[in-house]
């Protein structure tokens, strides 16, 4: 008989070739369908626990991580009223429900401290936690996953340096079905771009700086930019258009944000961001001073690239001109209040003139900038001018600004509605009269404070 060619030791033999090839398709097949079925059901894989028991970064590295935390406002979102910076706890309203921050600290039960590089990278870029599962988008990954490896190295580095302090996160409370987390890989499916940003070769280095902080770390868009029913910022026309976060109008910051008397420019917007305040449009309150408090720790050449990014969505106006036109804003409101005498004046003369007078008074309370300047009284709600009435200025953004009391306790609705429609008619006499400010004052007062 015909001597059989010899099989190279490699190969499977012409006799168990079949049987193999079954079952190793077989095998491929289960483990695809798994896999199909785990990444419908949202399932991730878990990535291993490591102990770091010595510092492995330098210096200089964690320092950069603490002013990339800075322009994240990590500490402003991950720390609960009166509780350790960075430790999490703070409850996060939402449409869908509430959802606590978790602790960035390097404890190893509850924080970050079995956490691998890897497994932080994947949290920041795809929204899922080490052990697998995904996390809410109340979490910015959607912005940043723009951040470069490097950056988000040192932040890493950064949290890995803190004192490790033992903070369980609370469960989550959120309405059905939005607590089942696995439908977050088909809500990624739709709305999460992971790719890092890219810079536009067209533009400065300063103004690709300025979108890569604006649009990455410093999560602009997740109070300036509205949402869908989803809950994701929407685009297009959309992004950086003003949106309202925790009852405060976060106000447009593109050509939209047309009501300001006069336009802002890159000067405008670095020294709000930088001071908290800009003479020709207000200070900052809410939770924007907290913003500003927080990049405090930021260069200032970090700080002007983001004023020169936001500043070209916006027609470029030179200082005579804004002068000008702030100057003509002062004197209009000044010749409104002769056509305004009455109960309304009055109360305003005995309770906010001492501080809120046209320009020509002593600052008596840190930045004095007329109110005919204010873009609280020429925005289309009252929200964020009856929000200050009632609740004041408790922590200014910064030493400049100071304290302003709050008048919850001392003025009835009715009697806050009517000083806020004498101010927007005084100050913003270009703008028409809010609507329905008593049912306003009500909804505001009514609201968590």
């Amino acid at each position: 008989p015909k001597a059989e060619a010899a099989v190279p030791p490699s190969q499977p033999s012409p006799s168990g070739g079949r049987g193999k090839t079954f079952w190793a398709t077989a095998s491929a097949l289960v483990i695809g369908g798994l896999g199909v079925i785990a990444g419908i059901l949202g399932w991730r894989s878990t990535i291993a626990p490591v102990t770091l028991s010595a510092p492995v970064y330098s210096q200089a590295t964690i320092e950069r991580g603490r002013t990339l935390a800075a322009i994240g406002d990590c500490a402003v979102c991950h720390t609960a009223a009166g509780g350790t910076p960075n430790a999490g706890g703070r409850a996060m309203d939402t449409p869908f429900g509430t959802i606590y921050t978790t602790n960035l600290t390097p404890d190893a039960e509850t924080g970050l401290g079995r956490w691998s590089f890897s497994a932080f990278q994947r949290a920041m870029r795809e929204g899922i936690s080490r052990d697998g599962h995904y996390l809410y988008p109340a979490f910015p990954y959607t912005a940043f996953a723009k951040t470069s490896d490097d950056d988000l190295q040192a932040l890493y580095a950064y949290f890995m340096s803190l004192p490790a302090v033992h903070a369980p996160t609370p469960p989550s409370d959120l309405k059905f079905p939005f607590g089942i987390r696995a439908l977050m890989a088909g809500w990624n499916a739709l709305f999460h771009d992971p790719a890092p940003m890219q810079p536009v070769a067209q533009q400065s280095a300063e103004w690709n700086r300025g979108a890569y902080l604006v649009n990455g770390l410093g999560h602009c868009g997740a109070c300036h930019t509205p949402r869908n029913a989803l809950g994701a910022e929407q685009g297009g026309s959309a992004f950086l258009s003003g949106a309202m976060v925790e009852g405060w109008e976060a106000p447009a910051l593109t050509a939209l944000a047309s009501k300001s008397v006069v336009p802002w420019n890159a000067e405008a917007l670095y020294r709000y961001l930088r001071h908290g305040h800009s003479p020709q449009h207000g200070i900052a309150g809410g939770p924007m001073a907290e913003v500003v408090r927080e990049l405090a720790a930021v260069p200032d050449a970090d700080i002007r690239a983001m004023a020169t990014y936001l500043a070209s969505f916006n027609a470029q106006t030179s200082e005579a001109v804004a002068r000008t036109q702030a100057q003509r804003a002062v004197a209009d409101a000044a010749a409104s209040r002769a056509r305004l005498l009455g109960p309304a004046q009055r109360m305003f003369d005995s309770a906010c003139a001492a501080c809120h007078h046209d320009g020509d008074g002593p600052t008596l309370l840190g930045a004095n900038v007329p109110l005919a300047l204010n873009s609280n009284l020429t925005g289309a709600r009252p929200d964020n001018l009856l929000r200050t009435i009632l609740d004041g200025v408790r922590e200014p953004a910064t030493r400049e600004i100071g304290f302003m009391p709050a008048f919850r306790e001392a003025l009835s609705d009715a009697q806050i509605a009517e000083l806020a429609g004498y101010m927007r008619a005084r100050f913003a006499p270009q703008e028409p009269a809010w609507k329905d400010l008593p049912q306003a004052v009500a909804r505001v007062r009514a609201a968590p404070h």
